[in-house]
């Protein structure tokens, strides 16, 4: 038992000092990020390092979505939204397989989290799909809640990529012909999330139309 929260809190302490050097050392930062990659924009292997990095800091929950303004004012939105879906979705299933492994004490605040208790009650496609959709909702809680529930991986998968592809499309199309210069009000004009908003409000009332037919067919 000793043995094994020892083990736990070194991941602890290693994914801290892993977010500190990034920090440090500029990888962190978009736009620093995004000047090293346009040096190497017209090599096939940079897609890679893209999908790479995200699959990385999504599994151990540190910021993979900022990669969205590195890949999209790059590559044209279909290009930018596969590395973005690729990397979110490997990432997800690191995360999905590393929760195993996460503290008693980060497993109870996920375990209050609105994503735990939706998938609690409904782990389907559509319930996960909704929350992949949603603006801005942070993917790290789907993928640990999904991890310690042990939802479907297929359902996991399949709407992880789904999901994240539609949202990431929308985006990178938004800063794609922006130049570049699109800013996060932008992103978060009603016009832009307004499509991803609906389309998760309807995924969510299908969950409860599904989950209310189930009910009274057992009454």
């Amino acid at each position: 038992m000793i043995k094994r929260y020892a083990k736990k809190l070194l991941i602890v302490a290693l994914l801290i000092t892993a977010g500190i050097l990034l920090e440090f050392y500029g990888l962190l930062d978009a736009e620093k990020m995004l000047g090293i990659a346009r040096g190497y924009s017209d090599q096939w292997w940079l897609v890679v390092v893209l999908i790479l990095l995200q699959a990385v800091l999504f599994t151990f929950a540190l910021a993979g979505s900022f990669f969205l303004w590195i890949a999209a004012p790059l590559y044209p939105p279909a290009m930018a939204t596969f590395i973005l879906a690729a990397g979110a979705t490997l990432g997800g299933i690191g995360a999905y397989f590393f929760s195993q492994r996460l503290t008693d004490e980060w497993i109870a605040k996920i375990e209050n989290s609105h994503a735990y208790k939706l998938l609690h009650k409904q782990d389907n496609f559509f319930a996960l799909f909704a929350l992949r959709v949603f603006p801005a909702f942070p993917h790290s809680l789907v993928n640990y809640s999904s991890g310690i529930l042990k939802v479907k991986l297929s359902h996991f998968i399949a709407a992880a990529f789904l999901g994240i592809g539609i949202k990431s499309y929308i985006y990178a199309d938004v800063i794609y012909n922006a130049t570049s210069t699109a800013s996060l009000d932008e992103l978060m004009n009603p016009s832009t999330y307004g499509p991803l908003l609906l389309l998760s409000v309807l995924s969510l009332l299908g969950v409860f139309i599904k989950y209310k037919m189930k009910s009274r067919d057992n009454e």
